[in-house]
Order: structure tokens, then C-alpha cells, then sequence
């Protein structure tokens, strides 16, 4: 009984054990997103009253998602690879549920939430984990066969596919590019043959342009992006205001809570649009700083999943390589929106835009990279991880 108890209470007082450089990082992002949402969100709504219970409602969602995030790192990694394939088929239904009239809940011309009650879910956030691990599981129980070109490229593109159309059908291409270039990295790193993924990244550009050509309003926006000021008051509106703020910005920022674009004239402030806020209070030095805290997440997620690969742990290697590289890939994403470099779509800033689906599930994936590097710090828990 003794032994029992004690069992127990390791599990619910475990020992933490993680990159002290990851969480750094995190916390300091987490910390900026506080502080700079504030800053938005203190001009946002009718009322101060409105604005506070903006900022109130970030701060809920970072602790909810911290829960999450550390629920995530003390659980085991051979439980999530049993979860994938529950997890993908959650994911793949709460999409479709979207869809249903009655259900999903329009917003902007998108049909991209769930309400339930006061509380809006996206299911599209939720698919970036389920993405993530259900192609860990897929891509390690297959890495024996991953030079075949049905195993390693048909399979892994049909469940592409299927979860593309639902993501088009609201519409949310942004999301889809996100998620299939994540899945051409974790299967490049697999070994998928270089043939095969030359054939993918042709097929996913031919299908790119396609879907940019019939759609006037994707198309639209590829060539407004080019030159925003041909139409500053409409279709280059967001970006227009996004330049203003990066060049009044210079090089130190004008200071905290001083930016001016910020008051109505940049639509999104808090969510698409943060970073040409953060570049016009702190300049070009907030900017470089942003940018060095996602090269510093970056590099220590990829250096955990080295040593989850030189250990044999392949899964949890192919885990922290999605969940790194998803979340650098939309951080470079939604910088490049805002400098003007890619076309407007609507992603996140990753752990630091207000939203609480996005803050949720994201933290949810820094989680998974904590867990595998703690338990590959706990030599007999590592062993369970393969």
C-alpha cells in the first residue's frame, strides 16, 4: 500500500526536468505577449471596462495553456503515439462538424469556430496537434518502408488531402499551407526518398497556384501584396497600415503604448497584425529580439529532437521535429505578412498573439517538446519512449 501511495504522489508532484533555455525562451515570450496585448488591447472596445476584460481573458488562456503545456510534458510519450491515430480522427470530425449549418459559427466570412457557450474552440488549431502526432506515429511505424512510394508519399497525402479540403471548405488556406509543409519536413527528415518529395513540392505548388487563379479574393490579395499602395484605402488597406507602423517604428520604436496605428487604423492589432505593433513601439531592436527568441525556440527544439533521434527514440524525434518546425514556420509566416514579403492570410504570431484556441494548442505542442526532452533526461523513462 505504502508503494502505492508513493507512486502516486510522484505522479502528482513529478520531477521537473527540463531545457532550462526552452523555457527561457517561452517564458519570455509569454511574458511580451502580455505586455504587448495590453498595450493593443488598452485602446480596444467602446469602453475600458471592454478592454480590460480582453486582456484578463489572454491572461486566462495562457494559463490555461500552460496547464496544458505542462499536462503534456509529464505525459508519457508512448501514450501519445497510442493516441494518434483517436486524435486524428477527433480532429478530422470536429472539422467536419464546422461545416454543419448550426454548428459552426461564421465569422468574417470564415466558418472556422465551434461555440460552445460563451467559449468559441477552432478545430484548425486543434488539427495542428493531431497533424503532428498522428504523422510521428504514421511516420515511425513506417520508417522501414518510407522508400516506397505508396507508403511513404500516396498514404501520408491522402490524410493530406482529405484534411485540406476540410481547411479549404472554410475557407483557411493559411492553415493548410502551414500543415503541409510541416508534414514535407517530417517526412523529408524520415527519409522519404528526394525524388518522391520533389514530386510533392511540385504537386503542393501546382495545387497552390490553382487554388490562388480560381479564387478572385486569394488572387486578389498575391497581387496586391506586391504593391499595397496601388489601393491603400481597400485591398491594401491592412498591409498599407502595417508598413506605416514599421516605419515609424525606425529603429528604437516610438515606446510602449505610443503606437498610433494601433488606433483603429491596423485591423487585427492583437491577433494577424502584433508584430507591426511591436516594430512601431520598439522598433527595428523589438523586432531583431522577436525574431532571436524563435531562432533560440527553433534551435532548442531541434536539438532535443537530435538527441531523441541519436537515442533511438524515433517518435518522440519525429514529435518535436513537427511541433518545432510548426511553430517556426507560422512565426515566419505571420512576420512575413506583416513586412510585406507574403500575402496577407490569417495566422497567429505563435505564443504571443491574443486567441484562445491558438494559445492553447501551441503551448499543448512546447509541451510535448518538454516531455520529450525530460524523459530523455530520466534514462528509465526514455526507455519507454521509443
Amino acid at each position: 500500500m505504502q508503494a502505492v501511495i508513493a507512486r502516486a504522489a510522484g505522479a502528482v508532484r513529478p520531477n521537473w526536468r527540463g531545457d532550462p533555455w526552452l523555457a527561457g525562451v517561452v517564458t519570455a515570450l509569454l511574458a511580451f505577449s502580455v505586455v504587448m496585448v495590453f498595450s493593443v488591447t488598452v485602446v480596444d472596445g467602446d469602453t475600458a471596462g471592454a478592454s480590460f476584460d480582453r486582456i484578463v481573458r489572454h491572461v486566462v488562456y495562457i494559463g490555461i495553456g500552460v496547464a496544458a503545456m505542462l499536462a503534456a510534458a509529464f505525459v508519457p510519450i508512448a501514450f501519445w503515439q497510442r493516441l494518434a491515430r483517436p486524435l486524428m480522427v477527433a480532429g478530422v470530425v470536429l472539422l467536419a462538424l464546422v461545416l454543419v449549418p448550426g454548428i459552426g459559427v461564421e465569422v468574417n466570412g470564415s466558418q472556422r469556430w465551434i461555440a460552445l457557450g460563451p467559449l468559441r474552440v477552432q478545430p484548425s488549431e486543434l488539427m495542428k496537434l493531431a497533424m503532428i502526432v498522428y504523422m510521428a506515429d504514421y511516420l515511425t511505424r513506417r520508417r522501414a518502408q518510407l522508400r516506397s512510394f505508396r507508403l511513404g508519399v500516396v498514404n501520408v497525402g491522402l490524410v493530406v488531402a482529405l484534411v485540406a479540403v476540410l481547411l479549404l471548405l472554410e475557407p483557411d488556406l493559411g492553415t493548410t499551407v502551414v500543415l503541409a509543409a510541416t508534414v514535407f519536413a517530417m517526412m523529408y527528415l524520415s527519409g522519404v526518398r528526394y525524388l518522391h518529395m520533389a514530386l510533392c513540392v511540385a504537386a503542393a505548388a501546382a495545387a497552390f497556384a490553382v487554388l490562388v487563379y480560381v479564387s478572385p479574393y486569394r488572387l486578389e490579395r498575391v497581387l496586391r501584396f506586391q504593391n499595397p499602395w496601388a489601393d491603400p484605402f481597400d485591398s491594401g488597406f491592412q498591409l498599407s497600415q502595417a508598413l506605416i507602423a514599421f516605419g515609424r517604428g525606425e529603429w528604437f520604436g516610438a515606446g510602449l503604448g505610443q503606437s498610433i496605428q494601433k488606433l483603429y487604423y491596423l485591423p487585427h492589432a492583437a491577433n494577424d497584425f502584433l508584430a507591426a505593433v511591436i516594430a512601431e513601439e520598439f522598433g527595428l531592436a523589438g523586432i531583431v529580439a522577436l525574431i532571436a527568441l524563435y531562432i533560440a525556440f527553433t534551435w532548442r527544439g531541434f536539438a532535443i529532437a537530435a538527441a531523441a533521434e541519436r537515442a533511438g527514440h524515433h517518435f518522440a524525434a519525429r514529435l518535436v521535429h513537427g511541433a518545432t518546425f510548426l511553430v517556426a514556420l507560422q512565426a515566419i509566416v505571420n512576420l512575413g505578412v506583416n513586412m510585406g514579403v507574403l500575402p496577407t492570410k490569417g495566422l497567429t504570431l505563435p505564443l504571443m498573439s491574443y486567441g484562445g484556441s491558438s494559445m492553447i494548442v501551441t503551448l499543448c505542442m512546447v509541451g510535448l517538446i518538454f516531455g520529450v526532452d525530460r524523459q530523455l533526461r530520466a534514462p528509465a523513462a526514455g526507455r519507454r519512449a521509443r
